[in-house]
């Protein structure tokens, strides 16, 4: 009997933490699920009094967490000096007995399970709880169907040289993040490089980094790419996003949950899925480019020498096209009764290096878009049967597919002051393009990762034949809002000639009322209770 009220009555299941036992709440009269933590053997007597100390704020804050797939912490019992965790008991198997049972699974159940773990996560991390040990065992899947994330509140012990000298290692090594191997401070990026090893394993049979022994696995997972995932299908952009080695450059929650949930529905993740927004769309025009107007050409670059780069420049834009694009965004605001963003376009080819805020990027794409202007013209007649030397000919004359990347870069991405902002002090962002041949036409356009800033019109990019493969464009965000914090990231997305997206910067705008010159309150009661 633990605590005078949980009698346990047979393990369910038993790790290097501890066990977890079926039990029975004498109290309330129901069966539970009983964690039994004991700390590692070796180590002192302090380490332990804190670990244990940590163990029971953590199972508490857990507690906290308001989410079907995330197991519900009932109570913190203290017996013989040692917390144990007491927890809803759900019916069911673990993924990984799944596995062991069946085998590997179908990207589409893969990605179901995937984006149930992560809505998981994501409602720990909104409540300051991370995992730290996201693995199949972990992973319930319900008789009822239902997906839930366990052990939380479990902590794991970091930078405790006992721990090496005993040879023990907590947690499960492969799927351990590499700032974690590192000896780094985990974060909420670190559950997702989880996530993704449990997503490589789900669908492939075994997790990426196994290696003979724990050091090697964790030297694996900090110097070594994982195999590309044959099983993965539409699943593999996710895992390769979350399997990214740097934490700032691994899929965010939002974009990962999104592709999961669309994947587990038997779709692919898409450059132009649409965007969620608030609000009905409201077209405002963008002023365009004076029609057979072009930068000057450089000449081409020389074999085997980085392409130049070209500043987009806006022909024909003067004083009042930005006028106008202002006042639309001045009743785009007065119509939403909030905080509404325009994208101005800067005609100076970007914003210096030096104010340079932020980057992502997105790797290139290929493929055959059914937009492609790529293609081989056809004509009309018989076609003669092709010769040998024919179809040689025709490979080599066949160009190769089209790629484009595109990167980000932002330049004073954080703003507070007075609204709206100065032109040369508003978050300003450029976009780099370069295409893989020569002649190319882009078709893109600026959105914002929540909707909210939103070109209404796709934009084109030429790059005519003996052009530069690289180009930019810049746009400046803007508010008119008197007060309040707007936070929000903003990228590109193309469609033409094949899609892709890049990543998003992060940005925000902090809306600040003006203090007059004597220095007094702008509130009318002289109360900054006001703000």
């Amino acid at each position: 009997m633990v605590a005078g009220r949980y009698r346990l009555l047979s393990p369910l299941g038993e790790g290097g933490m501890g066990t977890v036992w079926r039990a029975r709440d004498e109290l309330l009269h129901r069966e539970v699920a009983v964690k039994e933590v004991r700390a590692p053997a070796g180590l002192p007597a302090s380490d332990v009094e804190r670990m244990y100390a940590r163990l029971e704020r953590e199972a508490w804050a857990a507690a906290r967490i308001a989410d079907r797939n995330v197991v519900t912490v009932y109570d913190v019992a203290t017996e013989d000096g040692r917390p144990w965790i007491v927890m809803e008991l759900v019916r069911g198997l673990s993924l990984a007995e799944v596995l062991d049972a069946e085998g590997p699974l179908s990207p589409q159940r893969a990605a179901h399970i995937g984006a149930e773990v992560l809505a998981a996560l994501r409602a720990a991390h909104g409540a300051g709880v991370l995992h730290r040990d996201v693995k199949p065992a972990n992973v319930l899947v319900a008789n009822d169907g239902r997906i839930v994330l366990t052990d939380f509140g479990i902590a794991m012990v970091e930078g405790s040289s006992a721990l090496t000298m005993t040879g023990e290692v907590v947690g499960s090594p492969e799927f351990l993040a590499p700032e974690r191997a590192l000896g780094r401070t985990p974060g909420p990026e670190s559950d997702l490089w989880s996530l993704g090893v449990l997503l490589y394993a789900a669908v492939e049979g075994h997790s990426p980094f196994r290696q003979d022994t724990p050091l090697s696995t964790l030297r694996a997972i900090v110097d070594e790419e994982p195999p590309p995932p044959r099983r993965a299908g539409p699943l593999a952009p996710v895992v390769e996003g979350l399997l990214r080695k740097d934490p700032a450059e691994r899929l965010s929650a939002e974009r990962a949950q999104r592709d999961l949930r669309l994947v587990g529905a038997g779709g692919a993740p898409r450059a132009d899925t649409a965007r969620p927004v608030p609000y009905a769309p409201t077209v405002t025009a963008l002023p365009q480019p004076h029609p057979g107007a072009h930068p000057p050409a450089p000449p081409p670059p020389a074999a085997g020498a980085p392409a130049a780069t070209t500043a987009v420049t806006r022909p024909g834009r003067d004083r009042r096209a930005a006028i106008a694009l202002v006042t639309g965004a001045v009743v785009l605001a007065l119509a939403l009764a909030g905080l509404a963003y325009a994208l101005l376009d800067r005609g100076d080819g970007g914003p210096d290096a030096k104010g340079t805020g932020g980057r992502a990027s997105s790797p290139a794409h290929t493929g055959d878009d059914e937009d492609d202007g790529g293609g081989t013209p056809t004509t009309d007649g018989p076609t003669p049967s092709p010769t040998a030397s024919d179809e040689e000919e025709k490979e080599k004359s066949t160009p190769p597919p089209q790629t484009v990347s595109v990167t980000v870069t932002g330049a004073h991405t954080e703003y507070s002051g007075s609204c709206p902002p100065a032109h040369e002090e508003a978050p300003a962002f450029t976009a780099t393009f370069t295409v893989g041949r020569l002649p190319a036409e882009i078709s893109y356009r600026w959105v914002a990762e929540d909707g909210s800033v939103d070109d209404p019109g796709w934009r084109k990019l030429s790059f005519p034949e003996g052009d530069g493969r690289t180009k930019q464009d810049t746009v400046v965000v803007t508010t008119y809002s008197e007060t309040g914090t707007y936070r929000s990231e903003i990228g590109v997305e193309v469609r033409k000639p094949v899609r892709t997206v890049s990543e998003t910067v992060p940005f925000s705008v902090t809306c600040e009322p003006e203090t007059p010159t004597d220095g007094a309150s702008a509130s009318p009661s002289g109360s900054d209770d006001e703000y």
